[in-house]
């Protein structure tokens, strides 16, 4: 029977429309006209724009893309490092009905290839610093149709590139109508981005997310942050990562400011933040220890009460410490590339603030609770898919479900089912739950070491390398041992001009952990490291395996 609340209350243009973030925008050019929506540089050189002119920027691109025949379902890729067009492609591209692709600029030329292909792109933004590597890219391509290459020229890039394309992009958007009647997603559900896994073995994965997974993200940002209307955010973080973090969505929401940052250095972000009052960041940890590691007199100017967001790897206790020390307010959030970036948050309890600050730090790096516009996010036993006892050892494998999870793998059902199964997107870390209900991550159940039958976290290994005083960055991975199967191998990157041989770390390793679970070999150097700071563990395996 149906129920009285179904009849005679239909669903109409009234009372119902898909929830897509480009609706921020259109708000804040009608409510906040003149609020500053972007600052590119610093100083009377610096680019500036309105949300106003951000608006109409937004709508000739999209009506310069739609008289160029592209539309609802078809690719737009870019290459673009966080420039002002970067913040306009976000909304322009899917204003026009198409589907917008952020390229890692630090690709080489035959992934590029392949995601181009793979996507179908029919256009591709390229700034003139990727030239080359795009060119070459554009080579490798194996399917016929052609692209539309637009060249992107910063003004304020003054470094090798030449143009490549048969359009710039300024001629391009002069070509559009600023008044262009933009398209609402007929549904909620059609694709706003692709974003491709990094893909460490075999092709990458494309990754498709919808209208409403991209309009809730972007203000479970908000409410994780009470960020406040007219926040300055600093773009440390790159847009071409999981559209940073839904990020170009939030400031929109806020009528904030975006602060670009074509490159991130300690000295160019602090600068940046005194200049433009800057009050949010993310980043990932690698991001965080620049300014921690920042010469003092450098790092005493870091002006006080601005907020950051770290996520990519667990934050080890002395980061989160040191960043306490510099006055930043660090809310540590956890996610995949799947549920749109940041999907978990450790949200802090008020009774921590008595605790020392070690203990305090050692709560602060748990990923937490599920983001408030996510249905779930649980740590659950992989065979039976029930949730693992809180009681801070029992493993299991961290899921989630709800809004905030990808539409699935591009052209890729058998993988899609699989991420999928049971009704949980499973996303490969293991992790335990404390009895306060907090997720604590263990490691990628890849990255477990098996020592002689016993399981060793990496991240345990990592968080007790950290605590060294002379150490930057450490990596733990399994080495082959005939013995005992895998023992722990730590790639340690030390700080500029310090002093400290592998019998020192290793000495400092027992004094804080079970025996078996001690790195038999230290091996010092730069760690290699993704675009977005995450430390590239598949070729410190690689590394681990042929070393004698």
């Amino acid at each position: 029977m149906t129920s009285i609340y179904e009849q005679d209350l239909p669903q109409t243009p009234a009372n119902f429309a898909p929830l897509t973030p480009l609706l921020y925008l259109e708000r804040a050019a009608e409510v906040h006209p003149d609020r500053p929506a972007v600052v590119h540089g610093s100083g009377a050189g610096a680019i500036r724009r309105s949300w106003a002119e951000l608006y109409r920027r937004c709508r000739r691109l999209a009506g310069a893309l739609a008289a160029h025949g592209i539309g609802r379902g078809d690719t737009v890729a870019v290459m673009l490092p966080n420039v002002p067009a970067m913040v306009e492609v976000h909304f322009g591209i899917p204003m026009s009905g198409a589907v917008l692709n952020t390229l890692n600029t630090r690709l080489d030329p035959a992934t590029i290839a392949f995601m181009l292909d793979h996507g179908e792109a029919r256009a591709l933004f390229v700034d003139r610093e990727f030239s080359r590597i795009v060119s070459q890219a554009l080579a490798l391509r194996t399917r016929a149709e052609p692209i539309l290459v637009v060249d992107v020229d910063d003004p304020l890039y003054d470094g090798p590139g030449d143009a490549i394309g048969t359009l710039d992009y300024e001629a391009l958007l002069a070509g559009g109508d600023p008044g262009f009647a933009w398209r609402m997603p007929e549904t909620e559900w059609e694709a706003i981005s692709l974003n491709y896994t990094s893909g460490t073995t075999g092709n990458p994965k494309g990754v498709v997310y919808h209208h409403r997974g991209a309009a809730l993200n972007a203000v479970s940002n908000i409410l994780e942050w009470d960020m406040p209307r007219h926040a300055v955010y600093l773009w440390t973080l790159p847009m071409f990562h999981c559209n940073g973090w839904c990020f170009p969505w939030t400031v929109a929401a806020r009528a904030g400011l975006n602060v670009c940052l074509r490159r991130v250095d300690a000295a160019t972000m602090i600068a940046l933040m005194r200049e433009h009052g800057v009050t949010h960041y993310c980043g990932a940890p690698i991001v965080q220890s620049m300014l921690v590691n920042a010469p003092p007199a450098l790092r005493d100017t870091i002006p006080a009460g601005i907020r950051a967001m770290v996520a990519g790897a667990a934050p080890p206790a002395s980061m989160i410490e040191g960043m306490e020390a510099l006055g930043i307010d660090l809310t540590h959030v956890y996610g995949l590339t799947e549920v749109y970036g940041p999907a978990t948050v450790c949200v802090k309890d008020a009774a921590w603030d008595a605790l020392d600050i070690g203990k305090r730090a050692e709560l602060n790096a748990r990923q937490g609770v599920r983001y408030h516009l996510q249905k779930a996010a649980a740590v659950l036993d992989p065979e039976t898919l029930r949730p693992v006892p809180a009681d801070g050892e029992t493993m299991g494998e961290i899921m989630f479900r709800g809004n905030i999870c990808m539409k699935g793998y591009l052209k890729n059902p058998q993988a899609t089912q699989a991420a999928f199964a049971g009704g949980w997107f499973h996303s490969g870390d293991l992790a335990v739950v404390h009895p306060d209900g907090y997720i604590k991550i263990k490691d990628r159940s890849k990255d477990i070491i098996i020592s002689g039958g016993e399981n060793i976290s990496s991240i345990e290994v990592e968080d007790v390398l950290y605590r060294h005083p002379a150490v930057l960055a450490a990596a733990v991975v399994a080495r082959p041992d005939e013995r005992w199967g895998e023992t722990p191998c730590a790639f340690v990157e030390l700080k500029p001009d310090a002093q400290v041989g592998a019998e020192d770390l290793i000495a400092h390793c027992k004094a804080h952990l079970a025996g078996y679970k001690v790195p038999r070999h230290i091996v010092f150097g730069e760690l290699p490291k993704t675009s977005t700071g995450k430390i590239q563990k598949f070729e410190l395996r690689q590394r681990a395996a042929q070393s004698d």
